[in-house]
Protein backbone atom coordinates (compact mmCIF):
# COMPACT_ATOMS: atom_id res chain seq x y z
CA UNK A 1 0.00 0.00 0.00
CA UNK A 2 1.23 3.50 -0.84
CA UNK A 3 1.52 5.99 2.00
CA UNK A 4 1.69 9.74 1.44
CA UNK A 5 3.14 12.10 4.04
CA UNK A 6 3.18 15.88 3.68
CA UNK A 7 5.64 17.62 6.00
CA UNK A 8 4.89 21.00 7.57
CA UNK A 9 7.18 22.74 5.08
CA UNK A 10 5.41 21.24 2.05
CA UNK A 11 7.80 18.37 1.23
CA UNK A 12 5.81 15.34 0.07
CA UNK A 13 6.95 11.78 0.79
CA UNK A 14 5.30 8.90 -1.07
CA UNK A 15 6.41 5.43 -0.08
CA UNK A 16 5.53 1.82 -0.75
CA UNK A 17 6.84 -0.86 1.58
CA UNK A 18 7.73 -4.16 -0.12
CA UNK A 19 9.08 -6.42 2.66
CA UNK A 20 9.98 -9.45 0.53
CA UNK A 21 12.77 -7.67 -1.45
CA UNK A 22 16.29 -6.69 -0.35
CA UNK A 23 16.52 -3.46 -2.33
CA UNK A 24 15.15 0.04 -1.85
CA UNK A 25 14.81 2.68 -4.56
CA UNK A 26 14.61 6.34 -3.62
CA UNK A 27 14.20 9.43 -5.76
CA UNK A 28 14.24 13.14 -4.93
CA UNK A 29 11.97 14.75 -7.51
CA UNK A 30 12.14 18.52 -7.82
CA UNK A 31 9.49 20.19 -9.98
CA UNK A 32 12.06 22.37 -11.68
CA UNK A 33 13.58 22.08 -15.16
CA UNK A 34 14.52 24.11 -18.21
CA UNK A 35 10.98 25.50 -18.35
CA UNK A 36 11.72 27.46 -15.15
CA UNK A 37 14.75 29.22 -16.67
CA UNK A 38 15.15 32.17 -19.01
CA UNK A 39 17.23 32.60 -22.13
CA UNK A 40 20.13 34.19 -20.20
CA UNK A 41 20.63 31.22 -17.85
CA UNK A 42 19.21 28.49 -20.05
CA UNK A 43 20.73 25.19 -18.97
CA UNK A 44 20.87 26.09 -15.27
CA UNK A 45 18.73 23.13 -14.11
CA UNK A 46 20.90 20.63 -15.94
CA UNK A 47 24.04 22.44 -14.79
CA UNK A 48 22.80 22.17 -11.19
CA UNK A 49 22.31 18.43 -11.66
CA UNK A 50 25.97 18.09 -12.60
CA UNK A 51 27.25 20.33 -9.82
CA UNK A 52 25.56 18.37 -7.03
CA UNK A 53 28.04 15.57 -7.77
CA UNK A 54 31.13 17.85 -7.69
CA UNK A 55 31.78 18.00 -3.96
CA UNK A 56 30.27 19.21 -0.70
CA UNK A 57 31.64 20.83 2.43
CA UNK A 58 32.35 17.35 3.83
CA UNK A 59 32.93 15.20 0.71
CA UNK A 60 35.10 15.75 -2.34
CA UNK A 61 33.88 14.76 -5.79
CA UNK A 62 36.05 11.64 -5.72
CA UNK A 63 34.71 10.70 -2.29
CA UNK A 64 31.16 11.01 -3.62
CA UNK A 65 32.11 8.79 -6.56
CA UNK A 66 33.82 6.21 -4.32
CA UNK A 67 30.93 6.14 -1.85
CA UNK A 68 28.47 5.77 -4.72
CA UNK A 69 30.39 2.79 -6.12
CA UNK A 70 30.71 1.27 -2.65
CA UNK A 71 26.93 1.35 -2.25
CA UNK A 72 26.77 -0.99 -5.23
CA UNK A 73 23.37 -0.06 -6.61
CA UNK A 74 24.52 3.37 -7.78
CA UNK A 75 23.22 6.93 -7.80
CA UNK A 76 22.27 9.02 -10.79
CA UNK A 77 20.21 12.01 -11.90
CA UNK A 78 18.35 13.41 -14.89
CA UNK A 79 16.81 16.71 -15.95
CA UNK A 80 13.75 17.33 -18.11
CA UNK A 81 11.87 20.46 -19.12
CA UNK A 82 9.75 20.30 -15.97
CA UNK A 83 11.64 18.28 -13.35
CA UNK A 84 15.04 17.22 -12.02
CA UNK A 85 15.42 13.89 -10.24
CA UNK A 86 18.25 12.48 -8.09
CA UNK A 87 17.81 8.79 -7.47
CA UNK A 88 19.40 5.56 -6.38
CA UNK A 89 18.71 1.86 -5.89
CA UNK A 90 20.63 0.16 -3.11
CA UNK A 91 20.42 -2.67 -0.63
CA UNK A 92 17.93 -2.00 2.15
CA UNK A 93 20.81 -2.00 4.66
CA UNK A 94 22.42 0.92 2.77
CA UNK A 95 19.33 3.10 2.44
CA UNK A 96 20.13 5.47 5.30
CA UNK A 97 23.68 6.03 4.06
CA UNK A 98 22.27 6.76 0.59
CA UNK A 99 19.82 9.31 2.03
CA UNK A 100 22.65 10.99 3.96
CA UNK A 101 24.82 11.16 0.85
CA UNK A 102 22.09 12.60 -1.35
CA UNK A 103 21.04 15.08 1.34
CA UNK A 104 24.64 16.26 1.70
CA UNK A 105 24.83 16.78 -2.07
CA UNK A 106 21.53 18.66 -2.19
CA UNK A 107 22.12 20.85 0.86
CA UNK A 108 25.89 21.34 1.10
CA UNK A 109 27.37 21.33 -2.40
CA UNK A 110 30.19 23.88 -2.69
CA UNK A 111 29.75 25.08 -6.30
CA UNK A 112 33.44 25.94 -6.63
CA UNK A 113 34.23 28.23 -9.56
CA UNK A 114 36.95 25.85 -10.77
CA UNK A 115 34.46 22.96 -10.82
CA UNK A 116 31.93 25.14 -12.61
CA UNK A 117 34.45 25.97 -15.34
CA UNK A 118 35.36 22.29 -15.75
CA UNK A 119 31.71 21.23 -15.87
CA UNK A 120 30.89 23.93 -18.39
CA UNK A 121 33.36 22.22 -20.71
CA UNK A 122 31.79 18.82 -20.00
CA UNK A 123 28.29 20.10 -20.85
CA UNK A 124 29.58 21.73 -24.04
CA UNK A 125 30.83 18.27 -25.02
CA UNK A 126 27.38 16.88 -24.15
CA UNK A 127 25.79 19.45 -26.46
CA UNK A 128 28.18 18.37 -29.23
CA UNK A 129 27.24 14.74 -28.54
CA UNK A 130 23.57 15.54 -29.14
CA UNK A 131 24.52 17.39 -32.33
CA UNK A 132 26.00 14.08 -33.50
CA UNK A 133 22.79 12.19 -32.66
CA UNK A 134 20.34 13.07 -35.45
CA UNK A 135 17.51 10.99 -33.91
CA UNK A 136 17.58 13.25 -30.85
CA UNK A 137 18.36 16.40 -32.81
CA UNK A 138 15.44 16.18 -35.22
CA UNK A 139 12.81 15.94 -32.49
CA UNK A 140 14.42 18.51 -30.19
CA UNK A 141 14.77 21.01 -33.04
CA UNK A 142 11.03 20.78 -33.61
CA UNK A 143 9.95 20.78 -29.96
CA UNK A 144 11.94 23.99 -29.48
CA UNK A 145 10.02 25.69 -32.29
CA UNK A 146 6.40 24.67 -31.74
CA UNK A 147 6.23 26.47 -28.38
CA UNK A 148 7.46 29.97 -29.35
CA UNK A 149 7.64 32.81 -26.84
CA UNK A 150 7.63 30.30 -23.98
CA UNK A 151 10.41 28.91 -21.80
CA UNK A 152 9.14 25.46 -22.85
CA UNK A 153 11.05 26.09 -26.08
CA UNK A 154 14.39 26.28 -24.25
CA UNK A 155 16.72 23.27 -24.69
CA UNK A 156 17.36 21.28 -21.53
CA UNK A 157 21.15 21.43 -21.93
CA UNK A 158 21.15 25.14 -22.68
CA UNK A 159 23.31 26.61 -25.42
CA UNK A 160 27.01 27.29 -25.53
CA UNK A 161 26.15 30.99 -25.35
CA UNK A 162 23.82 30.75 -22.35
CA UNK A 163 26.24 28.49 -20.46
CA UNK A 164 28.77 31.35 -20.46
CA UNK A 165 26.39 33.30 -18.19
CA UNK A 166 26.21 30.55 -15.57
CA UNK A 167 28.59 31.14 -12.66
CA UNK A 168 28.54 30.38 -8.94
CA UNK A 169 26.37 33.38 -8.12
CA UNK A 170 23.82 32.47 -10.79
CA UNK A 171 23.62 28.84 -9.66
CA UNK A 172 23.18 29.71 -6.00
CA UNK A 173 20.45 32.23 -6.84
CA UNK A 174 18.71 29.67 -9.04
CA UNK A 175 18.87 27.05 -6.30
CA UNK A 176 17.51 29.46 -3.71
CA UNK A 177 14.60 30.43 -5.95
CA UNK A 178 13.55 27.02 -7.24
CA UNK A 179 14.79 24.14 -5.06
CA UNK A 180 12.14 24.74 -2.43
CA UNK A 181 10.23 22.29 -0.21
CA UNK A 182 6.88 22.52 -1.99
CA UNK A 183 8.57 21.53 -5.24
CA UNK A 184 10.08 18.37 -3.71
CA UNK A 185 8.60 14.89 -3.84
CA UNK A 186 10.56 12.08 -2.19
CA UNK A 187 9.54 8.71 -3.63
CA UNK A 188 10.57 5.48 -1.89
CA UNK A 189 9.82 1.89 -2.87
CA UNK A 190 11.20 -1.37 -1.51
CA UNK A 191 12.28 -2.67 1.85
CA UNK A 192 12.72 0.05 4.48
CA UNK A 193 12.01 0.48 8.17
CA UNK A 194 10.00 2.98 10.17
CA UNK A 195 13.32 4.36 11.43
CA UNK A 196 14.47 4.90 7.83
CA UNK A 197 11.32 6.90 7.13
CA UNK A 198 11.72 8.93 10.32
CA UNK A 199 15.30 9.68 9.30
CA UNK A 200 14.12 11.07 5.95
CA UNK A 201 11.42 13.19 7.62
CA UNK A 202 13.89 14.63 10.12
CA UNK A 203 16.39 15.67 7.44
CA UNK A 204 14.01 17.14 4.88
CA UNK A 205 11.58 18.56 7.40
CA UNK A 206 14.32 21.07 8.28
CA UNK A 207 14.05 22.78 4.89
CA UNK A 208 12.62 26.28 5.26
CA UNK A 209 9.31 26.92 3.50
CA UNK A 210 9.62 29.33 0.57
CA UNK A 211 7.30 30.73 -2.12
CA UNK A 212 6.95 28.75 -5.33
CA UNK A 213 7.64 30.55 -8.62
CA UNK A 214 5.38 29.33 -11.42
CA UNK A 215 6.58 28.67 -14.96
CA UNK A 216 5.04 30.56 -17.86
CA UNK A 217 2.27 29.22 -20.07
CA UNK A 218 2.77 27.86 -23.58
CA UNK A 219 0.82 27.53 -26.82
CA UNK A 220 1.42 25.07 -29.66
CA UNK A 221 2.13 26.77 -32.99
CA UNK A 222 2.85 24.73 -36.15
CA UNK A 223 6.45 24.97 -37.37
CA UNK A 224 8.68 23.62 -40.14
CA UNK A 225 12.46 23.36 -39.86
CA UNK A 226 15.30 21.62 -41.71
CA UNK A 227 18.96 21.12 -40.83
CA UNK A 228 21.49 20.04 -43.43
CA UNK A 229 23.95 17.45 -42.16
CA UNK A 230 26.36 15.19 -44.03
CA UNK A 231 24.93 11.86 -42.91
CA UNK A 232 23.68 8.82 -44.81
CA UNK A 233 20.01 8.96 -43.77
CA UNK A 234 17.46 11.72 -43.50
CA UNK A 235 15.88 11.84 -40.06
CA UNK A 236 12.28 13.08 -40.07
CA UNK A 237 9.90 14.11 -37.30
CA UNK A 238 6.22 15.05 -37.60
CA UNK A 239 4.32 16.67 -34.72
CA UNK A 240 0.68 17.38 -33.95
CA UNK A 241 -0.86 18.86 -30.79
CA UNK A 242 -1.28 16.39 -27.96
CA UNK A 243 -2.45 16.07 -24.37
CA UNK A 244 -1.10 17.48 -21.14
CA UNK A 245 0.35 15.14 -18.52
CA UNK A 246 -2.74 15.63 -16.33
CA UNK A 247 -5.40 15.07 -18.99
CA UNK A 248 -8.04 12.46 -18.18
CA UNK A 249 -7.76 11.31 -21.81
CA UNK A 250 -4.11 10.28 -21.44
CA UNK A 251 -5.03 6.57 -21.29
CA UNK A 252 -6.90 6.84 -24.58
CA UNK A 253 -3.98 8.74 -26.11
CA UNK A 254 -1.54 6.03 -25.03
CA UNK A 255 -3.54 3.36 -26.87
CA UNK A 256 -3.86 5.59 -29.94
CA UNK A 257 -0.07 6.09 -29.99
CA UNK A 258 0.48 2.36 -29.53
CA UNK A 259 -1.78 1.49 -32.46
CA UNK A 260 -0.19 4.19 -34.62
CA UNK A 261 3.48 3.37 -34.02
CA UNK A 262 4.08 1.69 -30.69
CA UNK A 263 5.21 -1.79 -31.69
CA UNK A 264 5.84 -4.28 -34.48
CA UNK A 265 2.12 -4.70 -35.17
CA UNK A 266 1.51 -0.93 -35.33
CA UNK A 267 0.26 0.66 -38.51
CA UNK A 268 3.41 2.68 -39.16
CA UNK A 269 5.74 -0.27 -38.65
CA UNK A 270 3.70 -2.72 -40.70
CA UNK A 271 3.06 -0.33 -43.59
CA UNK A 272 6.19 1.78 -43.99
CA UNK A 273 8.78 -0.78 -42.92
CA UNK A 274 7.34 -4.29 -43.37
CA UNK A 275 5.15 -3.86 -46.44
CA UNK A 276 7.14 -1.24 -48.36
CA UNK A 277 10.65 -1.67 -46.90
CA UNK A 278 11.30 2.07 -46.80
CA UNK A 279 13.01 2.36 -43.42
CA UNK A 280 14.53 0.45 -40.53
CA UNK A 281 13.17 2.55 -37.65
CA UNK A 282 9.76 4.21 -37.37
CA UNK A 283 7.68 4.91 -34.28
CA UNK A 284 5.26 7.31 -32.62
CA UNK A 285 5.81 9.12 -29.33
CA UNK A 286 4.12 11.53 -26.96
CA UNK A 287 5.57 14.63 -25.28
CA UNK A 288 3.40 15.73 -22.36
CA UNK A 289 3.77 18.78 -20.13
CA UNK A 290 1.63 20.24 -17.34
CA UNK A 291 -0.60 22.27 -19.66
CA UNK A 292 -0.26 20.84 -23.17
CA UNK A 293 1.56 18.23 -25.22
CA UNK A 294 2.46 16.90 -28.65
CA UNK A 295 2.02 13.69 -30.63
CA UNK A 296 5.06 12.78 -32.71
CA UNK A 297 6.24 10.39 -35.42
CA UNK A 298 9.92 9.68 -36.12
CA UNK A 299 11.61 7.81 -38.94
CA UNK A 300 14.99 7.66 -40.68
CA UNK A 301 15.45 6.73 -44.34
CA UNK A 302 17.14 7.70 -47.57
CA UNK A 303 16.53 10.87 -49.53
CA UNK A 304 15.11 8.78 -52.36
CA UNK A 305 12.44 7.03 -50.27
CA UNK A 306 11.28 9.84 -48.00
CA UNK A 307 8.65 11.19 -50.41
CA UNK A 308 6.87 7.84 -50.61
CA UNK A 309 7.22 7.29 -46.85
CA UNK A 310 5.72 10.69 -46.02
CA UNK A 311 2.77 9.97 -48.32
CA UNK A 312 2.17 6.66 -46.54
CA UNK A 313 2.41 8.28 -43.10
CA UNK A 314 -0.19 10.88 -44.10
CA UNK A 315 -2.45 8.14 -45.47
CA UNK A 316 -2.23 6.29 -42.15
CA UNK A 317 -3.07 9.43 -40.18
CA UNK A 318 -6.00 10.25 -42.49
CA UNK A 319 -7.37 6.74 -42.14
CA UNK A 320 -7.11 6.91 -38.35
CA UNK A 321 -8.93 10.24 -38.34
CA UNK A 322 -11.62 9.10 -40.79
CA UNK A 323 -12.23 5.47 -39.81
CA UNK A 324 -10.76 5.08 -36.33
CA UNK A 325 -9.34 1.74 -35.15
CA UNK A 326 -10.60 -1.83 -35.02
CA UNK A 327 -11.59 -3.68 -31.87
CA UNK A 328 -8.69 -6.09 -32.43
CA UNK A 329 -6.20 -3.21 -32.58
CA UNK A 330 -7.64 -1.68 -29.42
CA UNK A 331 -7.52 -5.00 -27.56
CA UNK A 332 -3.94 -5.75 -28.67
CA UNK A 333 -2.70 -2.28 -27.67
CA UNK A 334 -4.48 -2.45 -24.33
CA UNK A 335 -2.95 -5.83 -23.52
CA UNK A 336 0.52 -4.63 -24.49
CA UNK A 337 0.28 -1.56 -22.24
CA UNK A 338 -1.16 -3.53 -19.31
CA UNK A 339 1.56 -6.17 -19.60
CA UNK A 340 4.24 -3.47 -19.43
CA UNK A 341 2.61 -2.01 -16.31
CA UNK A 342 2.36 -5.35 -14.52
CA UNK A 343 5.90 -6.41 -15.40
CA UNK A 344 7.27 -3.06 -14.18
CA UNK A 345 5.87 -3.86 -10.73
CA UNK A 346 8.68 -6.39 -10.32
CA UNK A 347 11.23 -3.54 -10.15
CA UNK A 348 11.52 -1.24 -7.15
CA UNK A 349 13.08 1.35 -9.47
CA UNK A 350 10.07 1.34 -11.79
CA UNK A 351 7.68 1.55 -8.87
CA UNK A 352 9.62 4.46 -7.38
CA UNK A 353 9.56 6.27 -10.73
CA UNK A 354 5.81 5.79 -11.01
CA UNK A 355 5.27 7.10 -7.47
CA UNK A 356 7.45 10.17 -8.01
CA UNK A 357 6.04 11.16 -11.40
CA UNK A 358 2.42 10.61 -10.38
CA UNK A 359 2.71 12.71 -7.25
CA UNK A 360 4.82 15.44 -8.83
CA UNK A 361 2.65 15.92 -11.92
CA UNK A 362 -0.82 14.94 -10.74
CA UNK A 363 -0.74 14.91 -6.93
CA UNK A 364 -2.40 11.52 -6.94
CA UNK A 365 -1.15 7.95 -7.15
CA UNK A 366 -3.54 5.41 -8.66
CA UNK A 367 -3.08 1.76 -7.72
CA UNK A 368 -2.02 -0.62 -10.52
CA UNK A 369 -5.55 -2.00 -10.48
CA UNK A 370 -7.00 1.49 -10.95
CA UNK A 371 -4.59 2.22 -13.81
CA UNK A 372 -5.45 -1.04 -15.57
CA UNK A 373 -9.16 -0.33 -15.11
CA UNK A 374 -8.67 3.05 -16.83
CA UNK A 375 -7.07 1.36 -19.84
CA UNK A 376 -9.80 -1.30 -19.89
CA UNK A 377 -12.40 1.48 -20.01
CA UNK A 378 -10.98 2.95 -23.22
CA UNK A 379 -13.30 2.18 -26.12
CA UNK A 380 -12.88 2.08 -29.87
CA UNK A 381 -15.24 5.04 -30.03
CA UNK A 382 -13.10 6.97 -27.53
CA UNK A 383 -9.97 6.45 -29.63
CA UNK A 384 -11.85 7.57 -32.76
CA UNK A 385 -13.06 10.74 -31.04
CA UNK A 386 -9.53 11.57 -29.86
CA UNK A 387 -8.10 10.94 -33.35
CA UNK A 388 -10.61 13.34 -34.86
CA UNK A 389 -9.74 15.91 -32.22
CA UNK A 390 -5.95 15.88 -32.62
CA UNK A 391 -5.11 14.58 -36.10
CA UNK A 392 -5.64 18.03 -37.61
CA UNK A 393 -3.35 18.52 -40.59
CA UNK A 394 -3.62 22.30 -40.32
CA UNK A 395 -1.63 21.87 -37.08
CA UNK A 396 1.07 19.64 -38.57
CA UNK A 397 4.72 20.47 -37.77
CA UNK A 398 7.77 18.96 -39.43
CA UNK A 399 11.52 18.70 -38.95
CA UNK A 400 14.23 17.08 -41.06
CA UNK A 401 17.95 16.53 -40.47
CA UNK A 402 20.33 15.19 -43.09
CA UNK A 403 20.77 15.68 -46.84
CA UNK A 404 17.40 17.36 -46.88
CA UNK A 405 15.22 19.33 -49.27
CA UNK A 406 14.23 22.92 -48.59
CA UNK A 407 11.25 23.77 -46.40
CA UNK A 408 9.00 24.72 -49.33
CA UNK A 409 9.41 21.26 -50.88
CA UNK A 410 8.49 19.53 -47.62
CA UNK A 411 5.46 21.79 -47.24
CA UNK A 412 4.32 20.68 -50.70
CA UNK A 413 4.86 17.01 -49.85
CA UNK A 414 2.85 17.35 -46.64
CA UNK A 415 0.09 19.64 -47.92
Amino acid sequence: MVEKITLDNGVRIVCEHIPHVRSASIGFWFGVGSRHENAQINGASHFMEHMFFKGTTSRTAIQIAEETDQLGGGLNAFTTKECTCFYGRVLDSDLRQTVDLLADMLFHSKFCESDIEAERSVINEEIDMYEDSPEDLVSEELLERVFPDSTLSLPILGTKTSLKNINREALLAYKEAHYVPERLVIALSGNFSTDDLTHIKDIFGAMARQPVLAADSATYVPAFTVRKKEIEQNHLCLLLPGLSSVSEDRYTAQLLLNILGGGMSSRLFQTVREKHGLCYSIYSFGASYRDLGALGIYTALSHETEEKALALILDILRDLRTNGVTQAERDRACQQVKSAILMSLESTSSRMNSLGRSELYRSQIPTPEETIARYDSVSVEGIYTLAQRFLDFDQLSFSAVGQVRDIAQYRDLLS
